[in-house]
């Protein structure tokens, strides 16, 4: 039987708060070790088969980013997104959940670059947001959304929809822009799955 409770909203729920918390405390961190212990290449995802792989990685990687807009956007992300669901799921799910899509990114991710034969070190929380934002979409189907630069209102449905294709053309097309699209592509899948199952079970449960 689902387990799911209502928990009372919170602006800013406690996972949330310090999955920001530790993403900016790593953050900080690359900055100041990176040029002594090379932080970064530490934690980032490297391919399976290269001497920087380590198993590690599959976790560390969704903690760790490149610039200053990058852990802006995610973090900014998870928090507008992610509130609604700790605040229905509770903690504990909600971590299970985030953390589990970032795993799925990062297995997404390995597997592409394993059977293309391509490969490059992979960081940031983009996979695991990916999958807050398909779950979000799901539960909130009709939620309206202001979506920089466009003008009007989108339902949260066609956002996430937008996101996912873009993630999925650039992939294939191999548009060389530096971002691990089928990390996105695996976590926003890892999100809608579990939220999918859940929602099943309990789904009167869901607000």
């Amino acid at each position: 039987m689902s387990d799911f409770r209502y928990y009372r909203p919170s602006a800013f729920p406690p996972v949330i708060k310090n999955l920001v918390i530790i993403n900016a405390l790593v953050f900080i961190a690359q900055l100041t070790l990176d040029p002594i212990f090379g932080l970064t290449n530490r934690l980032a995802l490297w391919p399976i088969g290269t001497e920087e792989f380590r198993p590690y990685q599959i976790a560390t990687h969704m903690f760790t980013h490149g610039f200053l807009l990058h852990i802006l956007f995610n973090m900014l992300a998870l928090w507008m997104f992610g509130r609604e669901l700790e605040n229905r799921w509770g903690p504990k799910r909600f971590l299970f959940f985030y953390l589990v899509c970032g795993v799925g990114a990062a297995f997404a991710h390995l597997g592409v670059e394993y059977f293309t034969g391509t490969g490059a070190p992979a960081i940031g929380a983009s996979g695991a947001v990916m999958g807050v934002l398909a779950a979000f979409g799901y539960l909130f189907p009709n939620t309206q959304l202001f979506i920089m630069p466009i003008p009007i209102p989108i339902k949260a449905k066609w956002a996430v929809l937008g996101y996912v294709a873009i993630d999925l053309f650039s992939g294939v097309t191999g548009r060389g822009d530096n971002v691990a699209h089928f990390a996105h592509l695996g976590g926003a899948l890892t999100g809608f799955i579990l939220v999918l199952i859940w929602n099943k079970s309990g789904r009167k449960r869901f607000y």
